[in-house]
Order: C-alpha cells, then structure tokens, then sequence
C-alpha cells in the first residue's frame, strides 16, 4: 500500500513538474479578438521577438492557436524601477511621452554604447554626472503611478519598433550644449527625443 502511495505521489510531482515545465517554456493560446500587441504587452515581450519567435512575416494571429513566448530579459524588478523613472520623468506629460521616456531606457539598454541592464542604464554615472536627475534628486524613489506602469508594459511591447531615441531633454530647463547638439527625432509634450 506503501509503494502505490509513493507511486501516486511521484507521478503526481512528475505531471506538476511537467504542468510547470510547459508553463516556464511560455506558450500563450490566442484568444477571440487578442493582437500581437495585446499580448507582447500582457507578458512583457516586444512584438518583434514575438513574430520572430513564431516564425511570423505579418501581425496577423487567430484564435486557437499556439504563440511560443520569448524570454523575459526585463525583471519584475527592473520594470518597477522603469515604471519610477518614467513617473519621475515624465510626470504631467502625455501618456505617449511616457512611453517615450520608457523607450530610451530600453533603446539604450538595446545599443553597445550603454549599459545591458535596465538597473545599470538607470543607474548609469558618465563623467561624474547621474545620467537621469531623478536618480541624484531621489525621485526615483517615489511609487509610480498606473499610467507610468502601463507605459513601460508599451514601451516592452512596442520595443525596436521606433526611431532609435537614446536622449531626451526639455529644451526649457535644459543647460547642457551638448544634447541639444543631438539629432531630434520627435517632440512630445515638454521633451524632446533625440539620438
């Protein structure tokens, strides 16, 4: 009686283990009226890797079927951290603008000029400056708001898809010669993005 116990047990943990394991592989069943993008935004992954991923040449999905997920390469906790230097960026400016600033981050952490982390990119100190204020100010240690989050889940989801901004800077409070010697590649609100 023993043994049929601990068989029952074992294969219990295997078919868990087994449940589990198919979850970790992320696959996704697309359901009536979901996109791309509402699933690159639900599960934190850029559109791009998730048509590449699948082998897709279009955006177009159906319901029923099977979209393998890439990894994750931004952390709960890198995107909590994200999601507080947007709102401390970006606070009062539009929802796109948010998205913009999250965009940056994510560019940079995307090009061989800076650092491969969201941590090490917020974080970052250039010849001994902060390169985001909030950082030195300590408004990076404010909780952001629902928009702010919801702006760094598109910023994720929308990731590669954009102009390629590294920068950005209001050219009202701004004191640096420098970055407004950067290319502009679009305005929004009160920032300018540039590369």
């Amino acid at each position: 009686m023993k043994k049929h116990i601990i068989s029952g047990l074992a294969a219990i943990s295997m078919l868990a283990f087994t449940s589990s394991a198919a979850a970790a592989e992320g696959v996704h069943t697309v359901k009536n009226g979901e996109s791309l993008w509402d699933i690159g935004k639900a599960n934190s992954v850029s559109v791009l890797d998730l048509m590449k991923k699948n082998g897709l040449k279009s955006h177009e999905i159906h319901p029923g079927q099977t979209i393998s997920l890439p990894e994750r390469d931004v952390s709960e906790e890198d995107k909590a951290l994200l999601a507080k230097l947007v709102q401390a960026e970006a606070k009062g400016e539009p929802y796109a603008g948010k998205v913009a600033v999250a965009t940056v981050v994510l560019n940079r952490v995307d090009s061989d000029e800076f650092p491969d982390s969201v941590k090490e990119v917020v974080y970052e100190v250039s010849n001994g400056h902060y390169a985001f204020s909030p950082v030195q100010n300590g408004e990076i240690n404010n909780s952001p708001s629902d928009e702010s989050k919801k702006a760094v889940e598109e910023a994720l989801a929308f990731r590669g898809q954009g102009q390629g901004s590294l920068f950005f800077y209001n050219p009202d409070t701004s004191s640096s010669s420098w970055i407004t010697s950067t290319d502009t590649v679009l305005t929004i609100g009160n920032h300018v993005f540039a590369k």
